[in-house]
């Protein structure tokens, strides 16, 4: 079996507006649009199709069992970015609200979260070096 793509479907009556924060923030585009659902297409390196993420309003017509609408809690989406300072920066003069600051993590990320129109927590991650010896403490000995 070959998984040919796999994306979180969010119910969520704000279906315009969690298109329009992906799209004007992280440089998704809109891949197929219903009055009832969503399909976003972020951007991947050297032209290649990026991660996946669509939305489903709660009065969809499929109808199947579940899901509610969601309601923000127990999910964070991870962005994993390049330059979280310049993401922060641009992030911070929007409307998408900043949760948790641009914050250097002792187990090696700079990160900082917002809130989408959906109730989701996106977290917007760089990767950077740990503090010397962090991760000893959570290593297997042998």
């Amino acid at each position: 079996m070959k998984v040919r793509d796999l994306y979180p479907l969010i119910t969520t009556p704000a279906l315009a507006e969690a298109r329009d924060f992906y799209v004007s923030h992280f440089g998704f585009q809109v891949a197929f649009e219903a009055s009832w659902f969503v399909y976003l297409v972020g951007p991947g390196e050297d032209g290649t199709r990026g991660a996946t993420l669509a939305f489903m309003h709660p009065d969809h017509p499929s109808n199947p069992p579940g899901p509610e609408t969601f309601n923000g809690l127990g999910m964070i989406l991870t962005i994993e970015v390049s330059d979280a300072a310049s993401v922060f920066d641009r992030l911070k003069g929007s409307d998408a609200p900043i949760v948790h600051p641009l914050t250097d993590e002792k187990w090696g990320q700079r990160r900082f979260m917002t809130r989408d129109p959906a109730g989701i927590l996106v977290d917007i991650v760089e990767q950077i070096e740990p503090a010397a010896g962090f991760w000893d403490q959570y290593m297997t000995q042998d």
